[in-house]
């Protein structure tokens, strides 16, 4: 069988044959969403890393509304936390107690959280669900390439045919868990390599192969990991690349106790080594919790779930620090996903149903650290079929991302989903909205936030003349609040009116002399 042949062919099951990490790596062919999430005309340097949390997360266990506990503890009798034992991010909403370490992120400035996200007609069945999230796809359209991998497939024309080569050296994408993603799937192939698991990868560094069994099938197995040896024309540079960093943080937990950070632990090391891919897919599963999320007896904060998300903080937080310790923060930004969230109302089992939309995280360095949109709002007496409902299509958040991430232009965002979605600034405001190199205006804040009629602006003036003005998704003034004129020494109140704005999220930019600092402002009905 020749080689191209193979790689077209086979899927996550040959992945095994080398290792990194202690995950078997395998190479597959070439998807065009992961070119688009790359944008590798314009040598970007950024990484994108997404986690796929599987089976459906629990939003409303993970970001409480606290604005509607009432109706919460209506619904959710036997699931609810207690109010005080709720870590606040904002005035409204909180984070589930297991969630600490990401809750310190969101106060340094590394985390946001973007609520209600899903799509019209939501898909109730984990197997389409999922295939929606991951291909980028309305509801009643099936697609067979995955957002990520469409992209790549115009950016790296032929692939795997020519690659990789002395422009292309690196794979496009890694893919670490038991299943490929959908994510970066390509018209062909795969747009990326698979690490099966986090045993392999330390195989792969060390050259070895797990043993098969001496048994007919085992002689197939040992035949299956030969051919997909052959295949492994990425191993020489993965294995370069573990080579020149090692992970710094003592943050994380011993191997094997915590998976996302044992995955999230090589994506932070093949970084730092200088591997120029640009996508990253990680994985998180056993979040369709039909009975038991929490226990029977005991106490909320505890479970199945809690355990489950306090994984999720621990292994982002462990992650984050790493990074940063590598000096590679700014360069990675990652998003968290499931398929589907679940129902309001608890069912009899202390668990949840299927839902449909629920909150998900941005992290790193440069996400925008902000509760981005209002809560959802829950009826006052949930019934058994009661939804979260959407707010922010989910294809307005990988939009944005590769939009501000990979500089990906509007056009081509277009071409790649079928539609223009609206603006979500998940990353931090880049480019005209401050000067660069420029000193911070300190003490800047706005609130409330999210604004409904009016939001006050604070800051510190030195007494030089202040700009202050509101900017749509697309930089265009829609407020300006003080046009170049001293306001006075000292701190500063100014009012910040948002009558008649369509909801949505908007830039605050302050000036003043060489200083200039913008924040995001979320506007609700």
């Amino acid at each position: 069988m020749k080689r191209r042949t193979f790689i077209q062919t086979t899927g996550a099951t040959v992945a095994g044959a080398a290792f990194l990490g202690g995950f078997p790596i395998g190479a597959y062919g070439h998807s065009a969403e992961l070119a688009a999430l790359t944008n590798a005309t314009t040598q970007t340097d950024k990484v994108l890393v997404i986690v796929q949390l599987q089976g459906g997360n629990d939003g409303l266990n993970m970001i409480i509304p606290l604005d509607q506990y009432s109706a919460l503890m209506a619904a959710r009798p036997t699931l609810a936390l207690p109010q005080s034992q709720v870590l606040p991010l904002t005035q409204a909403t909180g984070m589930h107690p297991a969630m600490a370490t990401a809750q310190q992120l969101y106060k340094n400035g590394q985390l946001g959280v973007v609520q209600s996200v899903g799509y019209p007609n939501p898909n109730f069945s984990h197997f389409r669900a999922t295939d929606i999230w991951t291909s980028g796809s309305a509801s009643d359209v099936m697609w067979n390439t995955g957002w990520g991998g469409r992209y790549l497939d115009g950016e790296f024309p032929n692939y795997p045919t020519g690659y990789p080569s002395a422009q292309n050296p690196d794979p496009l994408a890694i893919s670490i868990g038991s299943v490929v993603s959908n994510c970066v799937q390509g018209p062909a192939v795969n747009m990326g390599m698979a690490i099966a698991s986090t045993s392999s990868f330390y195989q792969l560094l060390s050259g070895g192969v797990d043993a098969a069994p001496a048994t007919p099938a085992g002689h197939e197995l040992t035949f299956i990991r030969q051919v997909v040896a052959q295949t492994q024309v990425y191993t020489t540079t993965i294995q370069a690349a573990a080579a020149k960093a090692k992970n710094l943080s003592p943050l994380y937990p011993t191997a094997g106790q915590n998976a996302l950070a044992d995955q999230l632990k090589i994506v932070a090391q093949l970084v730092a080594g200088g591997l120029s891919t640009r996508i990253y897919v990680c994985q998180l599963g056993g979040f369709d919790l039909h009975s038991l999320q929490v226990p029977a007896t005991g106490s909320p904060t505890t479970g199945a779930h809690a355990t489950l998300l306090g994984k999720l903080a621990d292994g982002i937080n462990a992650f984050q620090d790493d990074l940063r310790r590598l000096g590679v923060q700014d360069r990675v930004v990652g998003m968290t996903f499931s398929e589907f969230g679940r129902r309001i109302k608890a069912n009899s089992g202390y668990g949840t149903d299927h839902g449909a939309a629920s909150p998900l995280l941005v992290f790193g360095a440069q996400a925008n650290p902000i509760v981005h949109g209002p809560n959802p709002t829950l009826p006052a007496n949930a019934g058994v079929n009661d939804n979260v409902a959407m707010q922010i299509d989910y294809r307005s958040v990988y939009t944005s991302i590769l939009k501000d991430w990979f500089q990906v232009p509007q056009a081509t965002l277009n071409q790649l989903f079928g539609q223009a979605f609206p603006y979500v600034p998940v990353i931090k405001p880049q480019g005209a909205l401050a000067t660069a190199g420029a000193a911070a205006v300190e003490g800047f804040s706005v609130y409330p936030n999210p604004a409904i009629d009016q939001a006050t602006v604070l800051f510190e003036s030195q007494g030089g003349a202040v700009q202050l003005q509101l900017l749509d998704g697309l930089g265009r003034v829609v407020r300006r609040v003080v046009e170049g004129r001293p306001l006075g020494t000292g701190p500063q109140r100014v009012p910040l009116p948002v009558q008649g704005l369509a909801p949505g999220a908007y830039h605050c930019l302050v000036r003043e002399a060489d200083r200039s600092s913008s924040l995001v402002l979320v506007v609700a009905n």
